[in-house]
């Protein structure tokens, strides 16, 4: 635990706010910038950043969600539904993005020994649980297996998940990102997702086992907390906690050297999207 609490303890947080300016533009701006951020903290241009981030209604897709039988069929029923569809360039499965939920990226710098995938996943877990520590609750990292997007990372309060950590790695970046589902209903977008897979999957074989959506293990922390949070009530939660374990707590933008690197990894994230979606 001391191990993963160390990463939070940071002489200096960036903090770079796209919680509301984020609704306006692709969630591929988001990978874009995680991706710059990641090139710019590993090696040294900038200190430790904390993004967060919020989308209109996207599903962001896994790799191995295009590789459904009937991906298609999928697709346009999401967008039927008014949800835009990308593929992100980490791992992991269908997740959903939408004004109820809150998405934070934690951006660290690998050190000569390396930060262990665990230890990076753990400190947002602790981070969270800080975050939410005046409700009588325990917040529990484990996988919830009927979820969507399952993972051993999942959070959760009584079984039922509201949160899921990932990772993304690059130039000696670390990028530890989770998405919170702030307030809406959390089965409600379990069963969005479970209606994608039954389209896109039928009855037919597939080599990968895609996940047996249960949307009662789902929900948000104003249903499990009894609580009408908003985005900013839990953003303001975030920047507290952060600020206990920080020395400076800052906001800021990209640099000037940061911008033009986001426009090379945006244009590959674009890029690499367009190539996956086309073949579906």
């Amino acid at each position: 635990m001391e191990e993963a609490l160390n990463l939070l303890e940071q002489k200096e947080w960036r903090i770079i706010d796209q919680s509301q300016s984020g609704r306006f533009v692709s969630a591929l701006h988001s990978f874009g910038m995680d991706d710059t951020l990641c090139a710019s903290v590993g090696s040294g241009l900038s200190p430790a950043t904390a993004r967060s981030w919020v989308h209109d209604r996207t599903i962001v897709l896994g790799i191995q969600d295009t590789k459904l039988p009937f991906i298609n069929e999928g697709v346009q029923f999401l967008q039927q539904q008014g949800y835009d569809c990308i593929v992100r360039n980490s791992g992991g499965l269908a997740v959903v993005l939408d004004e109820g939920v809150l998405n934070i990226t934690l951006v660290l710098q690998e050190t000569e020994k390396g930060i262990d995938i665990n230890r990076g996943y753990d400190a947002m877990w602790f981070l969270v649980k800080e975050m939410f520590a005046d409700f009588p609750v325990e917040i529990e990292a484990k996988e919830i297996t009927k979820s969507y997007c399952p993972g051993s990372y999942d959070l959760s309060i009584g079984d039922q998940k509201f949160a899921g950590i990932s990772q993304r790695r690059l130039r000696k970046g670390v990028a530890v990102q989770i998405y919170l589902c702030v307030n809406g209903s959390g089965s409600e977008r379990a069963q969005l997702i479970q209606e994608f897979y039954r389209i896109s999957k039928k009855d037919e074989k597939t080599k990968f086992v895609y996940p047996d959506i249960d949307p009662t293990v789902m929900a948000s922390l104003a249903e499990l907390l009894q609580t009408e949070f908003t985005i900013e009530d839990v953003m303001l939660r975030f920047l507290q906690t952060l600020k206990k374990h920080s020395g400076t707590l800052h906001s800021g933008q990209l640099t000037v050297t940061e911008a033009p690197m986001f426009e090379n990894y945006f244009d590959r994230v674009v890029d690499r999207n367009e190539k996956i979606m086309n073949k579906k």
